[in-house]
Order: C-alpha cells, then sequence, then structure tokens
C-alpha cells in the first residue's frame, strides 16, 4: 500500500492512497482524514486503507490523476524525527579526513540525534535559506515511520512497529556544525526543515527488497541533472532499521507516528572509501562525503557546498525503472 497527503494549505493535509504506479489516488478522507490519525488507530484503519488501495490498483478506471508536486511530505509534521547514521563509512570518512580514528563503540552503539519535525518541507518545496555561507549540503537517506514502540522494546517489538517507509532528504547546514557540536550539546541550528519523498509505503510494497530490516535498492541522487549518486542502501548500513528503532526506545516509549532516519546512506568501495559515479565508483548521497575524499587524496576540499539555483533530485526505483516512493525535486532558492 502506498500512502501519500495532499498538500490542502491545512497543517495536516489530507490522506490518500495512490497507486502503485504512483498515477492516480483515491482519497481516504471517509476512512480517516490524516496520515498521523490513521497510525494512531492503525490496527482498525489499515484494513479499510488496504481494500481502498486493491480497489485502486485492480480498477485502471478509478481514482484521481496523483500529480507529485501537490504533495506534502507524508507526515507534514510529526511528534518525533530521530536520525541515525547507520553507515559507519559516512562517520569514518568524516573522523579520517580531520586525522581522527573512530571509536570502536561507533561499530555496536548507533549515533542519533533528535530532528525538527513540526515544519517539514513539502518534497518539491524550495530550500530556502538567507545565505549560502552556512554550507548547505543534501543527505538521501531511507527512513520509517512506526507505530506504537514500548520502553525498551526488543529489536524484534521494534520491527513489528515498523509501518510504512519513505525517502529522505536531510538538509545540512555545514559550516555551522562545528561550533554547535563543540558546545556538546548537539545539533540544532544546523539540521533546518527536511523533505521527505511524496509517498511512504508499506514494507510488503518492496517485496524481497525490503529484508533484514533494510531496503536493498539503489538510492538515486542527481545534482544539478547530473547523476551524483547511485549507493545500495541495503549495503554497508551497520545498523538495520529495528536496531535503529530500538535504539531510540532504549529509555523511552516511541508514539505512533515517530519517524526513523537512516543517516546518509554510503557505500565502501573495495574496502575503501568510495569515488565518483564517473570514476567508476557508486558517488556519494550528500556533498561532504566527497569533500572529505578530496581531503582525504588531495589535501582540500574542492567541491563547493550547495549554492542558489542548485537542484537536488532523490529516488528509488524498482527493477522496471519505476519510481517506488516518488522524488523528492528540491532548488536551493535566497529567502
Amino acid at each position: 500500500m502506498k500512502l501519500a497527503t495532499l498538500n490542502t494549505g491545512t497543517r495536516d493535509g489530507e490522506l490518500v492512497v495512490v497507486s502503485q504506479d504512483l498515477s492516480r489516488y483515491l482519497a481516504a478522507r471517509d476512512i480517516v482524514p490524516t496520515l498521523q490519525q490513521a497510525l494512531d488507530d492503525w490496527a482498525v484503519h489499515e484494513p479499510h486503507l488496504q481494500q481502498l488501495s486493491t480497489t485502486l490498483n485492480s480498477d485502471l478506471n478509478s481514482g484521481q490523476p496523483f500529480d507529485q508536486s501537490s504533495a506534502h511530505s507524508p507526515l507534514p509534521r510529526a511528534y518525533q524525527w530521530a536520525d541515525g547514521s547507520a553507515y559507519v563509512n559516512h562517520v569514518e570518512l568524516v573522523r579520517k579526513a580531520r586525522g581522527a580514528e573512530i571509536p570502536d563503540s561507533f561499530w555496536t552503539d548507533p549515533l542519533m540525534y533528535q530532528g525538527g519535525s513540526d515544519a517539514f518541507l513539502a518534497p518539491h518545496a524550495p530550500i530556502k535559506m538567507p545565505t549560502t555561507d552556512w554550507g548547505i549540503d543534501m543527505e538521501a537517506e531511507v527512513a520509517v515511520i512506526t507505530g506504537d514502540v514500548p520502553f525498551g522494546a526488543t529489536a524484534e517489538q521494534a520491527a513489528d512497529a515498523i509501518r510504512l517507509i519513505m525517502l529522505v532528504n536531510d538538509v545540512s547546514l555545514r559550516a555551522l556544525i562545528p561550533a554547535e557540536l563543540a558546545k556538546g550539546f548537539g545539533f540544532f541550528q544546523s539540521k533546518p526543515s527536511s523533505a521527505f519523498s511524496p509517498v511512504a509505503v508499506t514494507p510488503d510494497e518492496l517485496g524481497d527488497s525490503w529484508r533484514e530490516g533494510k531496503v536493498h535498492r539503489e538510492l538515486r541522487v542527481d545534482y544539478n541533472g547530473q547523476l551524483f549518486g547511485k549507493a545500495n542502501a541495503g549495503v554497508d548500513m551497520t545498523f538495520n532499521f529495528p536496531a535503529l528503532v530500538a535504539h531510540a526506545a532504549k529509555s523511552r516509549p516511541l508514539m505512533a507516528g515517530t519517524i526513523v532516519g537512516s543517516g546518509t546512506v554510503s557505500n565502501k568501495l573495495n574496502g575503501g572509501p568510495g569515488k565518483p559515479v564517473n570514476e567508476g565508483g557508486v558517488g556519494y548521497s550528500c556533498i561532504a562525503e566527497i569533500r572529505m575524499i578530496e581531503t582525504i587524496n588531495q589535501g582540500k576540499p574542492s567541491t563547493p557546498f550547495m549554492q542558489f539555483g542548485d537542484t537536488v533530485n532523490i529516488c528509488m526505483n524498482d527493477d522496471s525503472g519505476q519510481s517506488v516512493f516518488g522524488e523528492i525535486d528540491q532548488r536551493v532558492e535566497k529567502l
């Protein structure tokens, strides 16, 4: 089942069920008006939403045309947005670029921060910033939306609580990060509003691509119309989603509608740092990573962070080349 939220001008939008090919939708208002309300009572609403999905996919004349640009992020705002760093290769490169080794604990205990969840960007909305001096970067990720997760949940309980999967552009302001981290209190100003894919899907929609708590598919990132990254989200993922959700629930329950992100998708190449696509690698899911490689290889970075007018497109396709989640398609604009 594929779900989206139409941007109706209200804070939480209107829940719709989208066809598997993303071409049509049926409104879910007679079942439940918003995705958050559906998640709050999933056992009641999910069968009816699934029936709507079956009708939509079996009758090609049903529904209305689905325009991705009319969609908000599936949850326009959420009770919680916790982003992990499941690809330790990414963390290792960040530290290596500044001559530091990663602690052994990074391989057994996930990194995670709590991001702002009150004002997500629509997937086709611009990234508006007052200046490019803040080091604007995209981070292509995968995320899950959970139902209620109990305090101290096991990985098995966490897996059972995963309701939906979607893509993320976790916008980061790299130039603001060092000063914030130096205070020893974590990210805040350096992590502005994120954007999520137009469509969130139930795990069964991914078939065999959803296994071991990971999405085994290529995450494509196009930067200014050129292929920038095609890392496989199921490769080099040290901590799977059940592990990340359980980590978040170690000292608190998680309420339905909690979003947990994977962190920047990052693949190694022959056991070492990756390479750009045009050099035979799978490229990168953020600009910071290519700058790390440049620093390691050349002593300093040469790729600038995003400038006004730059564009980023993030998507994931199935075996037939059809988009699974729709596209995050954004342009950097001056605020």
